[in-house]
């Protein structure tokens, strides 16, 4: 299947290349680092074969939509409000969400501040407060963050060698598939790789990188489905599992054995299995 051609929608501060097609209940797609929204390939076709009406962005700093020089910019509370205007814009008064990567980390809050959300999916990355009470575990598997934020160091590193670093890091025993490449080429594009690196550089506080306190939030209220994959590079399953405590609309959690962090690239299959499960649930 060819996905539909994307279009530049223009929002209150940035302006998005959003891919929006079908007709049915509305599904919002939200990639993370260092993706775009044809991450969600599979999920697209088969959302559209089964009615559903699709809409995935490319955040904003990623793929084809406008790269903010400002690192405030990409405070997540900014592309929540980007994603309320994108519902508005695109007359759409409900929707589930699904989210991956700093995609989920957008879908949590979105969730928690917006009764937009009828329902959420979240893959790989757990709610705020259970990543940080997760232990040092995951803070260990998190050290990449703390050494994002040092302006010019990854930027020099991470190209390097074609790449090398992120390709042995970010996806070991894959290091060349049509998922690394597209990572590649999009990062390679003059200032693409800053504008990914200032997700991290504009939401991570090294000040508070290791505290474990939760943090005061609104309890999110719809039925959320979290799927993590066992050998994440990155995420345990305690930062997911522990997403429970602060959902009252009803939690699952669904660890896929064998799968790493891409998990709607890689294991599609899965990954549309449980989705197109919840939202059957929902409908």
């Amino acid at each position: 299947m060819t996905l539909p051609d994307p279009v530049r929608v223009t929002l209150p501060d940035v302006t998005l290349s959003v891919l929006d097609a079908g007709s049915g209940p509305a599904v919002l797609l939200l990639h993370g680092f260092p993706d775009r929204a044809t991450l969600w390939r599979a999920q697209i076709e088969r959302l559209l074969d089964a009615g559903y009406r699709v809409i995935a962005p490319d955040l904003r700093g990623f793929g084809d939509s406008d790269r903010p020089d400002d690192v405030r910019s990409y405070r997540l509370r900014h592309s929540v409000a980007d994603m309320v205007a994108l519902l508005s814009e695109r007359g759409v008064d409900r929707a589930v969400v699904v989210g991956h990567d700093y995609g989920a980390a957008v879908g949590w809050a979105l969730a928690m501040s917006s009764d937009v959300v009828r329902g959420y999916v979240a893959l790989s990355v757990g709610h705020p407060n259970a990543f940080r009470t997760a232990g040092l575990v995951q803070r260990a598997l998190s050290w990449y963050m703390l050494w994002f934020l040092t302006p010019g160091v990854p930027e020099t590193v991470l190209p390097a060698d074609d790449w090398a670093f992120l390709r042995r890091w970010a996806h070991p025993g894959t290091e060349d598939d049509d998922l690394v490449r597209t990572h590649i080429r999009d990062l390679s594009r003059p200032g693409a790789l800053t504008a990914g690196l200032s997700w991290y550089r504009a939401n991570v506080d090294p000040r508070t990188f290791a505290d474990e306190h939760p943090l005061d939030m609104p309890p999110v209220t719809c039925p959320v489905l979290g799927l993590i994959g066992a050998d994440d590079i990155a995420l345990t399953e305690a930062q997911m599992a522990g997403s429970a405590a602060y959902v009252t609309g009803g939690f699952e959690c669904v660890t896929l054995p064998g799968a790493g962090h891409w998990l709607p690239a890689r294991h599609a299959d899965a990954v549309n299995e449980h989705l197109l499960a919840f939202l059957a649930r929902l409908d």
